[in-house]
């Protein structure tokens, strides 16, 4: 969900669709990676593949936390564990590790993908909560 809000988010502030994408493989090729407008697969795939591990590194722990815990508000928790994400992000891990959106987009826009993120999350809670209802308990 969040790769295609980060699209919506390139384009409204006349960017390349593909700009945020390929600006999260600056871990691999440096900041001049967010300039980059066209598909390639040295900075589309793998920010791409970036992105989208990143995405399973927070729902495992949001889902292991849903699961242990009795029905309650997935977006509530979903929001705790994107600004969790945006936190971790942007301010404990070296700036080599961040998304590297801050290179592309504006900060209003960043915290417009961390919202994408909780509600994206909190989606797939619901699902998981519903999937484990029908489930046969002992």
């Amino acid at each position: 969900m969040t790769a295609a809000f980060l699209v919506l988010l390139a384009k409204a502030e006349g960017k390349s669709a593909l700009q945020p994408t390929n600006a999260t493989s600056h871990w691999l090729h440096g900041d001049k990676a967010g300039a980059v407008r066209k598909a390639d697969l040295a900075h589309t795939a793998v920010g791409f593949g970036t992105h989208h591990a990143s995405a399973i590194f927070w729902a495992a722990p949001f889902e292991a936390w849903l699961a242990r815990n009795p029905p309650r508000s997935p977006l509530r928790d979903a929001s705790a564990v994107a600004a969790i994400a945006a936190a971790v992000d942007y301010l404990v891990v070296p700036k080599r590790l961040t998304p590297g959106w801050e290179t592309v987009l504006s900060k209003r826009s960043i915290a417009a993908a961390y919202v994408a993120l909780a509600l994206g999350l909190a989606a797939g809670g619901l699902v998981a909560q519903e999937m484990r209802k029908g489930e046969v308990r002992p």
